[in-house]
């Protein structure tokens, strides 16, 4: 009689369920694994083999037959070693088969039968609690993700041996600690920015309300500084949020143990070598660096090094907050509601618009240079902010600038309206408003769309634009504690179309 073990797989960031049924043939010993098992899986065999051996468990000197249903799922990763071992050990009357009924295991097992963590406990938990199971048995190095889980109860065990003893009904397995400590951003403070206001201002505005941001400038003038200290100024995340972030970096593999739930906002700055695949995601279908970017900031410096192609695929996600990755193995949608921040010189030499130096550049390196940026993908910028040398007064005797708590205090304050004025709608920010919802809902006077018609007709907007300039001056709103949107936010906001980088980017 086959004894069937609930378990789990990953697919992408989902867990998927999968059921392992081991039966246990008068045949020669051998070991049989079914149903599209990945080469890891296969060598699960001989660190089940160990790990009972270990315990002082016997294995069966049957062919042992596992399959892993359904059938045509493809399936991979460590996860079942556990559910393997004690669906042997159930077949083989050392385990009560009773005893394994509406709980899922999984974890890997190594060969002195400790349990190793595993990627992607907190989807797989995800998925107990979706799927009804009473609990789920966790690695001990990857349980603590899942402790804040509600209604379902998460178990911890260390060793294959006290999983063999809970199942007996000789010992308990503990549940996972909560882990709240507070996780300390280490990003460099924005007090260190002598001067540069305006980009500063646009920074708030970028992080307040989920907003994209370019800087354009000669080199040196501070763009990647002040791009750097973009993390010490964002809100705080919400549990929704955190459980998000969580999910993706777990199923990554990029989870530090012990942390519990990731608490601060990713900021994710590829370099500029990063191939499409690397970006957007590849064979594998695991989370690229645009989805660990996800409800967080994506930084490009230098965004004029990317390959065109790289850039390009860009546009669709940005408006549609999802990636969608089709393989020969399957299509996944990965979520990337991400602020997208980028740095660029104004021509190759960089000095184009400086104020005291010259540009060298002819204008077939101009036109080149431009062809590098597509009209569609700058059109998808809500903030386009020309940043100058600064004034060597500021550098030697300049104050020093407002520290990043005191900009984050009016951040989370701006967020804190914009989550009352969206509660029980999908979304989170004013970036994020989509169709007959943003002049819905970001209030403005008739004043004011007065002065919006008229510096969309002068700088030539396109509906698109149109848009993200209102979104915008509703975060400038928020920022002000304003309840409309006034003609001063919209001037605001068309202050931060720059009509240099429209030359750039033609």
């Amino acid at each position: 009689m086959a004894i069937c073990v609930e378990s789990g797989s990953l697919v992408g960031i989902k867990g998927i369920p999968v059921r392992v049924e081991v039966d246990l043939l008068r045949k020669l010993p051998s070991v049989v694994i079914v149903g599209l098992p990945s080469s890891s899986v296969r060598e699960s065999t001989d660190r089940v083999r160990s790990a009972l051996k270990s315990i002082g468990a016997e294995f069966p000197r049957q062919r042992v037959v596992v399959n892993l249903a359904p059938g045509d799922l493809p399936k991979s990763g460590t996860a079942f070693d556990l559910p393997i071992a004690l669906g042997i050990l159930a077949a083989s009357g050392q385990v009560p088969a009773d005893a394994l009924r509406d709980t899922i295991f999984v974890g890997e097992v190594s060969l002195d039968g400790q349990l190793r963590p595993i990627r992607g406990a907190l989807s797989l938990a995800m998925m107990a609690r979706r799927l009804g199971a009473k609990q789920i048995v966790l690695p001990k190095a990857c349980a603590s993700e899942a402790a804040e889980l509600d209604q379902i109860d998460v178990r911890v065990g260390s060793t294959l041996a006290e999983v063999v003893s809970f199942l007996r009904g000789t010992a308990k397995l503990p549940s996972p600690h909560i882990i709240r400590a507070q996780q300390k951003c280490t990003q460099p403070d924005l007090r260190e920015v002598r001067g540069q206001f305006v980009p500063r201002r646009a920074m708030e505005l970028a992080a307040a309300g989920g907003h994209n941001l370019i800087f354009v400038g000669p080199p040196g003038c501070g763009k990647t500084m002040l791009a750097s200290r973009v993390p010490g100024i964002l809100p705080q995340l919400s549990i929704e949020e955190s459980l998000d972030i969580t999910r993706i970096y777990s199923a990554a593999g990029l989870l530090p143990a012990g942390i519990g739930l990731i608490q601060n906002r990713p900021f994710r700055a590829p370099h500029h070598s990063i191939s499409r695949a690397g970006l957007m995601g590849g064979a594998h279908l695991r989370p690229s660096e645009l989805v660990l970017a996800h409800h967080g900031v994506l930084f490009l410096d230098e965004i004029a090094e990317f390959a065109p192609s790289v850039l390009e695929m860009l546009r669709v996600p940005l408006e549609q907050k999802q990636v969608t990755i089709s393989r020969s193995r399957g299509s996944i949608q990965f979520p990337c509601n991400v602020s997208l921040i980028a740095s660029a010189n104004p021509c190759p030499c960089g000095f184009l618009g400086h104020p005291t130096r010259v540009c060298i550049c002819g204008d077939a390196a101009r036109a080149r240079y431009r062809r590098r940026f597509s009209g569609p993908l700058m059109d998808r910028m809500d903030l386009k902010v020309w940043v100058q040398p600064v004034e060597t007064k500021h550098l030697s005797n300049g104050e020093p600038g407002e520290p990043s708590a005191c900009v984050r205090d009016r951040v989370e304050e701006a967020r804190e309206r914009q989550r009352e004025r969206y509660r029980g709608l999908p979304w989170r920010c004013n970036a994020e408003l989509q169709g007959d919802s943003i002049r819905q809902h970001c209030h403005a006077t008739q004043s004011a769309l007065d002065l919006l018609q008229t510096a969309s007709e002068h700088q030539q907007l396109s509906a698109r634009a149109w848009t993200r300039l209102l979104k915008v001056a509703r975060t400038a709103a928020d920022l002000e504690k304003s309840p409309t949107v006034e003609p001063n936010h919209i001037a605001e906001a068309a202050s931060y179309r720059i009509p240099c980088l429209e030359d750039v980017a033609c």
